[in-house]
């Protein structure tokens, strides 16, 4: 799967080793991580300038964002700026009401997303319930994944080397056969394995 672009997206104070972000960005030729400005103090407009850039400079690319990453990512997707992406796995996503770090990223866009996206969740993350991920994914039209009782998916919940993400990521490559899709203007609006993982952590949303 070298071929293919992959940006990693991390959240609210980055995702320094050994989140298993790094792990792959480190293990994986076509990975990059995502440099986003002040991560201790994100600012939407600034994260959501520089994935627009990363995407402008390497179009065709699948998005793997965790916890606030996944959030931006959905801001980014949904805003309406004509970005050639292929797919994006949105794991853990963060409650932008929980913290008021975070704050100014609320709300979280609750419209169909233009390109194939999984979400993956857990029963236990303190960050968002498990009903509301799952209520996110049915909004995004996105495919769904319950990991159990992970945690954050993050380092505090046992997560390092995380095979199983690629493997999403690989799954997600492959239902877009059909190539990359321009994100654009006009999304509509929608009505409506077991733990690989433990632990809580609510100081931060990616350690």
């Amino acid at each position: 799967m070298t071929a293919l672009r992959t940006l990693i997206v991390p959240g609210l104070d980055g995702s320094p080793a050994p989140h298993w972000q790094q792990w792959w960005a480190a293990t994986e030729a076509g990975a990059l991580m995502v440099d986003l400005p002040a991560p201790a103090r994100p600012d939407p407009a600034d994260w959501e300038t520089e994935l627009a850039g990363m995407i402008l400079r390497h179009p065709d690319s699948i998005l793997v964002g965790h916890s606030l990453g996944a959030v931006l990512i959905a801001r980014v997707l949904a805003g309406g700026a004509r970005l050639r992406v292929r797919a994006a796995l949105l794991v853990a996503p963060a409650e932008t009401g929980l913290s008021r770090r975070i704050s100014d990223f609320s709300p979280i866009p609750e419209i169909r997303l233009p390109v194939p996206t999984t979400v993956v969740a857990s029963r236990n993350d303190p960050w968002m319930q498990f009903g509301r991920a799952r209520d996110l994914a049915t909004a995004w039209g996105s495919g769904f994944v319950d990991l159990g009782r992970a945690g954050h998916v993050n380092v505090a919940s046992g997560f390092g080397p995380w095979p199983r993400g690629k493997a999403l990521r690989d799954g997600l490559v492959a239902a877009s056969a059909g190539g990359p899709v321009l994100a654009g203007p006009g999304p509509r609006p929608v009505r409506g394995m077991r733990a690989e993982g433990r632990g809580r952590d609510r100081r931060s949303l990616s350690r």
